[in-house]
């Protein structure tokens, strides 16, 4: 049993046991000896802050205690004090301990910014001279204005590189006792080169440290503003992006268990991009993955907006998530492709079918359901998948619509076609001839199925029937009410509008009039009395009432009695 010590190292807290504190007390110890005086400091407090970084990577939560085992890995990474050496007076530096390489990681660098270092972060973390990015950004600014916005929000959302740690892991240094050295002694050397080329009678000048204290209080209050709207943004992210994560579990939840529910009613309504054709349960899971990651990385952003000190969620889950996103989102283009191929072409067969009536005789039009899959003629679905009455699996569709055209002909008739799309004419064509649709016309009646039926082998590919009515001058067109769900404007010669169905319509001229329609009286209760005076004479009585938006007077001679008021404002009886 070891005994436990709570230790403050750069910052964070950590318990570590007996043995593995000493190592990590004679560590340091070796390394204050090993360092010049100069910077020693400034050195140490890097170094700190790097090895409670590499412990707070290896603890999985924050009740672990530090072992031996933890502290050697760390001075595997960070290596020996005695193992490197740092050449003063050559460009020439010679490591020797044990490398760990690094990927660089987003700052802004204000020390070679001109502004808030932005530009000069990008330039370290794409390997890219800043100087192409701010010419960059001034065409932007001068040309469509939107570079400003960017800036910004990366000025406030990436961090500026403050500790010598922090100036490494932006240029891709790996944090080891030697680049913290070299570092700092660089920093002093630019400091120092920096003095002696001051001229040293403007030294007692302060205008230089008042304008620094002025720019740094402007920027204290920019910082500010902005890290208020940082919140305000991480609230919405957070709000938006959680809202529509847990919509989106949701349904990919109930279409990945979709197969379970009793004749999948809850999706009779739903059109998805890539159709009923690929498995729901797929769909669901290409939804979760491909919308729900990025909508969690968001929540996650949110979450670091508001909270300061959100750990990470870890490379390996980031990296892991991202791999997933992009084979989800592979695949689903990869479906999206082959189902825009399946639909690049549209095949048609025409039937067209004489109706053996004069002109000046009435056509009757209706539609009838078939009872086996709709009970309601009015009932209507963009395409399901159906049994037939022998069990065989069937594509079912209302797509059907009529279309009314005029025609120079003596008589009228109907052409059907048949439509349904394929990846060549021919398979396009293949298809349209195997749907089944059925008409028929008994005596000046005709007769047209609300729905089309192709057997399932054929694929859901668009399949659709038009139907086009020819009607010749003279002739009364009499549609029944049911006819309206059906009725198509497009590639029609009569208005969509043509009246209310039930009712008798005469081809003239090229339009509908309607022969039988009631006509359109002014209701009695728009007729209002506005008023009524009686005057002081016994023998007169004068009326004031408003018919069809107008006042009309009447006058009638009578010694007594009350007036009664017909709807055109008359006075037709006295009491």
């Amino acid at each position: 049993m070891n005994k436990t010590v709570s230790i403050n190292l750069g910052g964070f807290s950590f318990h570590i046991d007996e043995d593995a504190y000493q190592k990590l007390s004679r560590y340091f110890d070796a390394i204050k000896r090993s360092l010049s005086p100069d910077g020693r400091d400034e050195i140490m407090n890097d170094i700190e802050s790097r090895i409670a970084e590499l412990l707070s990577e290896k603890l999985s939560n924050d009740k672990q205690v530090v072992s031996l085992t933890e502290i050697d890995q760390v001075i595997a990474v960070m290596g020996q004090p005695e193992d490197y050496r740092i050449e003063d007076e050559t460009t020439q530096t010679t490591y020797t301990y044990a490398s760990s390489t690094r990927s660089k990681k987003l700052y802004r660098d204000k020390e070679k910014g001109m502004l808030g270092g932005v530009l000069a972060g990008f330039g370290h973390y794409f390997g890219v001279d800043p100087l192409w990015l701010r010419i960059i950004m001034v065409i932007l600014l001068f040309t469509w204005g939107i570079g400003i916005i960017p800036y910004i929000i990366f000025w406030i959302l990436v961090p500026e590189a403050k500790t010598t740690a922090e100036k490494l892991e932006m240029t891709g240094q790996a944090i080891t006792i030697s680049n913290i050295e070299k570092k700092v002694k660089e920093g002093f050397g630019e400091i120092s080169e920096t003095i002696n080329n001051i001229d040293h009678k403007k030294i007692a000048d302060g205008a230089r440290d008042g304008a620094n204290k002025v720019a740094t209080s402007i920027e204290d209050v920019f910082m500010t503003i902005f890290k208020v709207i940082a919140k305000l943004i991480g609230a919405f992210m957070l709000i938006v992006s959680g809202s529509a994560l847990i919509g989106i579990i949701i349904a990919s939840v109930v279409m990945i268990f979709s197969s379970s529910l009793p004749e999948n009613a809850a999706f009779d309504f739903i059109d998805t991009p890539l159709g009923i054709e690929t498995p729901f349960w797929i769909q669901g899971l290409l939804l979760l993955l491909v919308v729900g990651i990025p909508l969690f990385f968001l929540l996650i952003l949110g979450l670091k907006l508001l909270i300061n000190n959100l750990r990470p969620i870890g490379t390996i889950t980031k990296y892991s998530l991202l791999a997933i996103w992009l084979i989800a989102t592979g695949f689903l283009i990869a479906l999206g492709i082959k189902e825009a191929g399946q639909l690049a072409l549209d095949g048609k067969i025409v039937q067209k079918v004489d109706i053996p009536i004069t002109s000046a005789d009435t056509i009757k039009v209706r539609f009838v359901n078939n009872d086996f899959f709709s009970k309601d003629v009015e009932d209507k679905y963009d395409v399901k998948i159906k049994q037939d009455s022998a069990g065989n699996e069937m594509i079912y569709s209302n797509n059907v619509s009529l279309h009314l055209k005029t025609t120079d002909k003596a008589y009228p008739y109907i052409q059907v076609e048949k439509i349904a799309s394929g990846k060549s004419f021919a398979e396009a064509n293949q298809r349209a001839e195997k749907i089944k649709y059925n008409f028929k016309i008994v005596g000046n009646q005709l007769i047209l199925d609300n729905y089309l039926l192709t057997d399932v082998k054929n694929k859901i590919r668009n399949q659709k029937v038009e139907v086009y009515l020819y009607l010749p001058n003279g002739i009364v067109y009499a549609p029944e009410k049911n006819v309206t769900n059906y009725l198509d404007g497009d590639n029609a010669d009569f208005d969509y509008f043509y009246g209310p169905e039930g009712y008798n319509y005469k081809v003239e001229e090229g339009e509908l009039k309607c022969l039988n329609c009631p006509e359109e009286n002014e209701s009695d209760e728009d007729d209002e009395i506005v008023n009524i005076t009686e005057k002081d004479q016994d023998t007169i009585k004068t009326v004031t009432v408003k018919v069809g938006g107008k006042e009309i007077i009447r006058t009638e001679t009578k010694k007594s009695g009350n007036l009664t008021v017909d709807e055109n404002g008359v006075i037709v009886k006295t009491k």
